[in-house]
C-alpha cells in the first residue's frame, strides 16, 4: 500500500516525483504530497485526493531533492494533516513511510512525555518525532545515523524516504517488509516503491533487502548497509525488464480494459520457451526464477513443456536434486496466496489433483501462520503466489513454511520482488506490468502457470503421453480463444450492462474447475461496481443463498458442457423455478440453454481443466462495463491499493 519516490540529482525533482506519483498512483490515492529542498527551504505540498489534485499546486516548486508520497489510509482519515510528507517539529527534515508501525502508541507516549505535540493521526508522524529526538539526543549523528538509531526501535513494516533542508545534498531510505527500490542514474538516484516511477530516466537498480538502508550522496554516490549493525554491503546493479509503453494506457480508456485485452498476449508471453510445439524451437533464455536456464532434451515431434525454475538442480556433489522431483514425490502441495492469487490457487488444486493426484491444500496467506498448521518438512511442498511479490501476508506465509523447514516454491509476476529472492525457486509469469487495481491478466497467468506445472507433474506419472500432448496443444490455442471471446461477445455484454447496472446484489455460480471462477467474477464485481456479489459452488446455492432468489436478482451461471453439466443445468432450473434472472457462459453451440437464460454467453470449447482461462473473461469483461456505466473509478476503485504491503 501507499507509493513513495525520491530524487536526488541535477534536475528539477518536481516533475520527477510528480510523474512518478502517477505511476504508483495504483498503490493508493487517498491522498498525496511532496517535500522539495531549495535555497535551504523545506517546501511542502499536500493534497487530499488522486495525485491530479496535488498538480496546481506543486509541480511549480524547484529544487533538485525531494521526496513524494501517495496515501493508502491506515493510521487516520484521509486529510491534509494525515497526509505525507511528515515533518519534524522544526521543519528541518522530511519523512514518508508505506507500512505500519506496531509500536507507535508505545512511542508517541514516550515521546509526549518528553514534550512533543503531534498534529496528525498517523504514525508515521510519530516516526518523525523520533528521528528528530535522537538527533537532539546526539547532534552530531548525520540524519542516516540517526534514522539508523531511530529505526532500532521500531516494530512493524516500513519503507521510508528523508531529505533535509540542512543537508540538501543527501537522500536517505530504508525498509524493512515494505518494497523499496534504488535507481542508479549518470550522476543521479531515484528511490521508489515501483520501478515504474523511474522507468523513463534509468534501468539500472538496486533491490534493498528487508533491514537494509541507502544513503544517497552527491559527492559519494549510494550506500547500502544494515540498519542493525551497519554494516556496508556491494550491491550487485542489475537492468529492469519491461518498456515505458507497458505502463501507459495505449488509447485504452483505462488500465483494467487495456490489461483484459491483452491477455492473448500476456498468455503467449507466458508460455514462451516453455511450450514447445516442435523440436525447431530455440530454448528460453531464461526460465523461473534461476539466472540462466540448463540446455534442456527436446523430443523430436512432440509437444513438450520446459519449467526451467523447478527443472535446474539444487544441492551440492552428490546430493543433487530436482525442485520436479520433489513435487513428483511429495505427500501434500500447499498454496498460500490472497485474494485473486488465492483464486487461481483453488484453480491449482483442482488442476493437481486431477492431473497428478497429489493432496491439495490452499490457504488463506493471512490466516496460515496464525493457526496451528501442521507442516512436515520431509512430505510438505508451500506454493506462494502473488502478483506484485510484495504481499506482505503472502511474504509472512513464505517466512512461516521456511522456518518450518519446507521448500518453498514462488509463482510471481514481478521480476526481482521480495518473493522472488526469498523462495527456493520458482516460475515468473511473464505477464507484463499490471497497474489495474483489480487482476485480470495476471489471474489467467497464474492458471497457465499452475496448467503447465501440473502436466509436467503428471507427464509419465499420472497421464499418458497422448494425453500430454493433445492438453499442450490446447493450451497453445488458448490465446487465440481468448481474442475471439473478447471481440464476439462485446456487444451482449454491453447490452447486459444496460439492464443490470441498477442491481445491488448478483450471484455468482459455478461448479468443479469453474467454482473458483465464479468467486474471481464476484470479486471483480464487488471491486469495481460496489454491487454486492457472492460466488458459490452451483450446488451450495440450496443451502441457504437461493433464499435471496427473486425477479431482482442476476444469477450467472458457468454451465461448460464437462463432467459436471448435467448437475449445473439442474441448478439453473432451481434459480428459474424462483424468478431468477439467469446469465448463463456455456460453450460455443450448445443452445440448450437459450430458452431458460435470459443471456447466453459463448465460450469456445476447450479442456475441461483449461476452461478458467476462458470462462473468466466474459466476467472480467462484464463487471469493467458495469462499473464504467455506474461512473465508478475502475482502475482506482475506493478502499482498494494494487500491492497489499501491510497486514
Amino acid at each position: 500500500m501507499c507509493g513513495i519516490t525520491a530524487y536526488l540529482g541535477s534536475k528539477q525533482a518536481a516533475a520527477i516525483l510528480l510523474s512518478g506519483l502517477a505511476r504508483l498512483e495504483y498503490r493508493g490515492y487517498d491522498s498525496a504530497g511532496v517535500a522539495i529542498v531549495s535555497g535551504g527551504k523545506l517546501q511542502i505540498k499536500k493534497r487530499v485526493g488522486k495525485v491530479r489534485e496535488l498538480l496546481p499546486v506543486a509541480q511549480s516548486l524547484e529544487g533538485t531533492v525531494g521526496i513524494g508520497h501517495t496515501r493508502w489510509a491506515t493510521h487516520g482519515e484521509p486529510t491534509e494533516p494525515n497526509a505525507h510528507p511528515h515533518t519534524d517539529h522544526g521543519e528541518t527534515f522530511a519523512l514518508v513511510h508505506n507500512g505500519i508501525i506496531e509500536n507507535y502508541h508505545t512511542l508517541k507516549a514516550m515521546l509526549a512525555k518528553k514534550g512533543y505535540t503531534f498534529y496528525s493521526d498517523t504514525d508515521t508522524e510519530v516516526l518523525a518525532k523520533l528521528i528528530a529526538d535522537v538527533i537532539q539526543t546526539s547532534p552530531t549523528l548525520t540524519l542516516g545515523e540517526a534514522t539508523r538509531e531511530a529505526l532500532r526501535h521500531v516494530v512493524g513494516a516500513y519503507g521510508i524516504a528523508l531529505c533535509s533542508k540542512t543537508d540538501p545534498d543527501i537522500l536517505v531510505a530504508a525498509r524493512m517488509g515494505s518494497p523499496l527500490i534504488l535507481g542508479v542514474g549518470d550522476g543521479e538516484y531515484f528511490v521508489a516503491s515501483d520501478a515504474s516511477a523511474f522507468l523513463e530516466h534509468t534501468r539500472q537498480v538496486v533491490h534493498l533487502q528487508d533491514g537494509e538502508m541507502v544513503v544517497c550522496t552527491r559527492a559519494a554516490g549510494y550506500t547500502v548497509s544494515t540498519i542493525k549493525g551497519g554494516d556496508v554491503r556491494s550491491p550487485s546493479v542489475t537492468e529492469i525488464e519491461g518498456t515505458l509503453e507497458q505502463i501507459e494506457k495505449g488509447g485504452y480508456k483505462h488500465f483494467m480494459l487495456k490489461e483484459i485485452h491483452e491477455q492473448p498476449r500476456s498468455l503467449e508471453m507466458c508460455m514462451r520457451g516453455r511450450v514447445r510445439i516442435n523440436a525447431s524451437q530455440p530454448p528460453s533464455p531464461t526460465l523461473g526464477f534461476s539466472p540462466t536456464a540448463p540446455e534442456l532434451p527436446q523430443v523430436q515431434g512432440e509437444p513438450s513443456i520446459m519449467l526451467g525454475g523447478i527443472e535446474n538442480l539444487m544441492g551440492e556433489g552428490d546430493e543433487k536434486w530436482s525442485v520436479l522431483e520433489k513435487l513428483q514425490k511429495c505427500r501434500r502441495i500447499i498454496f498460500c496466496a490472497c485474494g485473486t492469487s488465492w483464486h487461481a490457487a483453488l484453480v491449482g488444486e483442482y488442476m493437481l489433483e486431477s492431473l497428478c493426484r497429489i493432496p491439495v491444500e490452499v490457504e488463506y496467506a493471512s490466516e496460515f501462520r496464525y493457526r496451528s498448521v501442521v507442516l512436515r518438512p520431509d512430505e510438505d511442498i508451500v506454493i506462494v503466489i502473488s502478483q506484485s511479490g510484495e504481499t506482505a501476508d503472502t511474504l509472512a506465509a513464505l517466512r512461516h513454511a521456511k522456518e518450518a523447514g519446507c521448500l518453498v516454491l514462488g509463482i510471481v509476476n514481478t521480476v526481482g520482488s521480495t518473493i522472488a529472492r526469498e523462495t527456493d525457486a520458482g516460475i515468473h509469469l511473464h505477464a507484463g506490468p499490471e497497474i489495474g487495481v483489480a487482476s485480470t491478466k495476471a489471474f489467467t497467468a497464474q492458471v497457465l502457470v499452475l496448467a503447465m506445472l501440473s502436466l509436467k507433474i503428471a507427464h509419465g506419472r499420472t497421464i499418458s503421453d497422448k494425453q500430454y500432448r493433445d492438453l499442450i496443444l490446447e493450451m497453445v490455442d488458448l490465446p487465440e480463444k481468448i481474442t475471439h471471446i473478447i471481440e464476439s461477445n462485446r456487444e451482449k455484454i454491453l447490452e447486459i450492462g444496460k439492464v443490470f447496472k441498477y442491481s445491488h446484489h448478483c450471484l455468482f455460480l459455478g461448479r468443479g474447475y469453474n467454482y473458483p471462477v465464479a468467486l474471481e467474477g464476484a470479486l471483480k464485481m464487488k471491486e469495481i461496481s460496489y454491487i454486492h456479489a457472492e460466488g458459490y459452488p452451483a450446488a451450495e446455492m440450496k443451502h441457504g443463498p437461493i433464499a435471496l432468489i427473486d425477479n431482482l436478482m442476476p444469477v450467472v451461471v458457468i454451465a461448460m458442457q464437462d463432467s459436471i453439466y448435467e448437475k449445473v443445468k439442474s441448478n439453473i432450473m432451481e434459480v428459474r423455478a424462483r424468478k431468477g434472472c439467469v446469465i448463463v457462459i456455456t460453450d460455443e453451440g450448445n443452445h440448450e440453454l437459450d430458452e431458460i437464460a435470459e443471456y447466453v454467453i459463448y465460450v469456445p470449447k476447450v479442456a475441461e481443466f483449461l476452461s478458467p482461462l476462458l470462462t473468466v473473461v466474459p466476467l472480467q469483461l462484464m463487471s469493467y462495463h458495469i462499473a464504467v456505466m455506474r461512473g465508478c473509478d475502475v482502475d482506482m476503485p475506493r478502499n482498494l491499493a494494487k500491492s497489499v504491503t501491510t497486514e
